[in-house]
């Protein structure tokens, strides 16, 4: 699913679009063929005779229900789920039929910090964490791709943010406002 490009300002610029690693989906796509496997056995394995073609549908059916919860609703969440960092917020958006979003303005983060395991750094994953200044506090992101590079990239975006805010650097002048002698 497409980020909008539409709730960005016009000088806003999308950095980084990603959903969550696709680690996520190794367990919903193992789910599904075990339950593919365990359906095609119980449909052969029925006895032939009168209730032969009935159980046969009720196998299918458990299956397509369990499918739809073991492996359909995780896919959903992965594909319905973005973490979008632009030039001016770090947007997040999940939600299936109802959707939830955060944005969190760059120059109001306090703190970012990212953790990766061993598993995780040869998978090239891992978890970053948001501060900000708001009543919320705080954002997880876990199973991050590129987590390294998306920490890096934030702290640079709120570098450049700031240089912005600070106007053009006067190099006749020392940091106290006072014009250097030449």
């Amino acid at each position: 699913m497409g980020f909008p490009e539409s709730i960005l300002t016009s000088d806003e610029e999308v950095v980084l679009h990603l959903h969550p690693h696709w680690i996520r989906l190794a367990g919903p796509a193992t789910a599904f063929v075990v339950v593919l496997g365990l359906t095609l056995f119980g449909v052969l394995a029925i006895p032939a005779g009168s209730f032969q073609h009935a159980a046969q549908w009720l196998v299918i059916t458990a299956a397509a229900a369990l499918l739809a919860v073991t492996s359909l609703r995780p896919w959903l969440q992965w594909i319905t789920t973005s973490y979008v960092v632009t030039t001016e917020r770090v947007v997040i958006r999940t939600g299936v039929f109802s959707r939830n979003g955060r944005d969190i303005p760059l120059q109001r983060l306090n703190d970012v910090s990212f953790h990766h395991s061993f598993a995780e750094r040869l998978l090239g994953s891992g978890t970053l964490t948001i501060e900000s200044a708001g009543e919320r506090g705080q954002v997880v992101l876990a199973n991050l791709p590129r987590v390294e590079e998306v920490h890096a990239t934030i702290y640079r975006l709120v570098d450049e943010i700031d240089l912005r805010r600070r106007g053009p650097v006067n190099t006749d002048i020392d940091g106290y406002g006072h014009e250097r002698n030449r």
